[in-house]
């Protein structure tokens, strides 16, 4: 296969095809930077770990902007969580929104568990998505209803332990990222990663009661976008 060369590139070493590999295998799966770069050297690509953090850093938002734009429309079901990480020592929140079948709206990191947070979630919540769900689901978290109030106030909001597993169950490739990494090291690089994170695992979600012909038509179909999306052929 002849590599790409996608104007985004201009001035790297290595073709779109390497680079967009690096940053897919970083944020799709729980792998360090230097498994990330043994990987890489097993398929004959010699580059450093630090080279493939400058990639993620230079080019994975950027994939996360477009693959959202991408994604289908959410349900007009949200399921609103919170919970908390150690970064340097100090304890902070990460608050999650996720639509009726999984899909994760967007992330808020904050070294708070208020109302004032609750509010900039919400606000966040509908600058991106453009529209304000019919429901929403959340814990007993009072925060929540104060925000609701102020910033949704025609929302029906259900607040119910049980009725919030889609959220609390999204927080879990987080938790596994955080072992490896060993934690986060600041509440800059929390956010950036998990903003990008998140969209990523959108995009190669697998759908919940599906046959594995279908599943694989749909592995298929979001390799063919992330192609789109890189500028650069799915493999190489």
């Amino acid at each position: 296969m002849k590599p790409t060369r996608h104007p985004r590139y201009a001035r790297h070493r290595f073709p779109a095809e390497v680079i967009s590999y690096a940053v897919w295998l970083y944020f799709r799966f729980p792998l360090s930077l230097c498994m990330v770069e043994e990987m890489l050297a097993a398929r004959g690509i010699e580059v450093s770990h630090e080279t493939v953090r400058q990639w993620a850093l230079k080019f994975g938002q950027g994939y996360a902007n477009q693959i959202r734009r991408r994604l289908p429309a959410p349900d007009d079901k949200w399921h609103l969580d919170e919970v908390v990480i150690s970064i340097a020592g100090t304890k902070h929140w990460m608050w999650r929104a996720v639509d009726q079948h999984g899909i994760v709206l967007d992330i808020l990191v904050q070294s708070r568990r208020n109302a004032k947070a609750a509010k900039r979630l919400l606000r966040k919540l509908l600058k991106t998505q453009g529209m304000a769900p019919r429901l929403m689901i959340t814990d007993k978290l009072a925060s929540y209803a104060a925000a609701k109030r102020v910033v949704m106030p025609g929302v029906e909001h259900r607040q119910h332990k049980g009725l919030n597993n889609r959220a609390e169950n999204s927080h879990q490739p987080t938790r596994r990222w955080e072992r490896i990494m060993k934690r986060f090291k600041s509440a800059g690089q929390a956010q950036r990663f998990l903003s990008v994170h998140d969209q990523v695992a959108n995009l190669f979600r697998r759908p919940a009661n599906t046959i594995a012909a279908d599943y694989r038509k749909s592995r298929a179909q979001a390799f063919r976008s992330w192609a789109e999306v890189t500028g650069g052929a799915a493999g190489f």
